[in-house]
């Protein structure tokens, strides 16, 4: 079993700055093969994708809300995956969720593409 603990969250003004944090943890879990995404949801709104790394790290994809501001990274040794949010903006405001695929040789927008999940951290963007 994998568990995924997100952190990082939290209050920021419009124009800052957030780096999340996913931690990955669970008996035998190998980061080799493994792809990760970061998902959020609004109030009132479902689940959208924000950004995924393959399991080598060398290919990443974006929603376009988010291209050229976030950044998703990740550290095999120290069993994380990242996510840098620069220049925030008040409809970034929701829960941000890390993820796991077991076949991620390429990342993935969909969320039933992974097979795990975490609990999510607030992110709250002030105008």
């Amino acid at each position: 079993q994998v568990q995924l603990v997100e952190s990082g969250g939290g209050l920021v003004a419009d124009g800052g700055s957030l780096r999340l944090s996913c931690a990955v943890s669970g008996r035998s879990v190998t980061m080799n093969g493994m792809g990760w995404g970061w998902f959020r949801q609004a109030p009132g709104k479902e689940r959208e994708f924000v950004a995924a790394i393959n399991w080598r790290g060398e290919d990443t994809i974006y929603a376009d809300s988010v291209e050229g501001r976030f950044t998703i990274s990740r550290d095999n040794a120290k069993k994380t995956v990242y996510l840098q949010m620069n220049n925030l903006k008040p409809e970034d405001t929701a829960v941000y969720y890390c993820a796991g695929d077991r076949g991620g040789l390429v990342p993935a927008r969909g969320a039933n593409s992974y097979d795990y999940w975490g609990q999510g951290t607030q992110v709250t963007v002030s105008a």
